[in-house]
């Protein structure tokens, strides 16, 4: 634990009236050259730790609190820096409710600035090459993050990133194509029958008429397209009950469709928390506040911002497991 604590801190973002970003930071396994990587949990508002603990960082956690490595974990070939946000998510917080995101751009200039003061602390880094990862809510994010510091790049603001490209994991990027899939996917996986698929399809029109006027009209218009097209996927959900809807193979565990009450102790533990440096911050996994502050940003499309990218020699990688409904592959 006390280890643990040595890759964990926060960061005092500028350009901000009082937040805190929280972060773990991993050294390649391999060496030092290895490329340096930022991985963004979606939600909007779930921690990176389900990521360090749970999916591609280096360690679980077993059921006596021990932590055990993880032989699949993105540290084996990358520097690898998970980091808690935007404001108000896992362990990250501010005083100051101004400094709550409620769009790409308050989230990305978080981000950009999170990196120089990183890369400020971190100068051995600067060189190597930089990519951007997440999954989910991050298919918002990492377009929006990745052309926030490719223009800073061209604007030689700051510390040059040596961006060389992003990767989407099931990720929400434009809703307007993705939510026509929902009843597509529904029916191909047998969770819904050719009778519901019709009935659920006559909310499709509405929810195109209602993204158009969010990609014009702004705020408001744009938390009545969330209401209106969450009917497609509320609809189906009726219907499939306690499927977990990120994997349909298997049924829900609670509130996140999984267990990460092991996660909950862990963070309790007076021990860990002194060595990661937390005080009396609560921790929460996926905050509601958070979430909510985002859903004026929920049905903008990302994707727009991706060709320029390509067009400049970014890369991009675009990933998707066949057993996600929320985020389906079919688009």
């Amino acid at each position: 634990v006390s280890d643990l604590g040595h890759h964990a801190g926060y960061y005092r973002l500028p350009n901000t009236h009082d937040a805190r970003m929280f972060y773990f930071f991993f050294e390649s396994r391999g060496k030092k050259e290895d490329p340096v990587v930022i991985w963004l949990t979606g939600g909007p508002g779930c921690s990176s730790e389900l990521a360090v603990f749970y999916e591609n960082g280096p360690f679980a956690i077993a059921n006596n609190m021990s932590l055990v490595w993880n032989k699949f974990g993105w540290d084996k070939i990358s520097n690898i820096i998970f980091v808690d946000q935007p404001t108000g998510t896992g362990f990250s917080y501010s005083s100051d409710d101004r400094d709550t995101r409620h769009d790409e751009a308050g989230v990305s200039n978080d981000l950009y600035d999170f990196l120089q003061v990183f890369f400020k602390k971190h100068p051995e880094f600067v060189k190597n090459d930089f990519f951007i990862t997440g999954e989910s809510y991050a298919g918002h994010y990492i377009p929006a993050f990745a052309s926030r510091v490719h223009q800073g790049n061209k604007k030689n603001e700051g510390t040059h990133i040596n961006l060389k490209g992003f990767a989407i994991g099931n990720g929400l990027t434009d809703p307007a194509i993705q939510y026509k899939a929902y009843t597509d996917y529904a029916l191909d996986m047998n969770l819904i029958q050719k009778a519901d698929y019709d009935r659920i399809n006559k909310f499709i029109p509405p929810c195109e008429f209602a993204i158009k006027l969010c990609g014009t009209d702004g705020k408001a218009s744009c938390m009545a397209a969330y209401m209106v097209c969450n009917t497609i996927f509320n609809s189906i959900m009726k219907l499939v009950g306690t499927k977990n809807y990120y994997d349909v193979r298997k049924e829900c565990e609670g509130k996140l469709c999984y267990d990460f009450s092991n996660l909950e102790k862990f963070f309790g533990d007076k021990a860990v928390r002194q060595a990661i440096g937390v005080g009396d911050i609560e921790f929460v996994s996926c905050s509601t506040s958070v979430y909510q502050a985002m859903l004026t940003d929920w049905m903008r499309n990302l994707e727009v911002g991706i060709p320029a990218l390509l067009e400049d020699g970014i890369n991009v990688l675009i990933y998707a497991g066949e057993y996600d409904l929320i985020c389906n592959w079919l688009v």
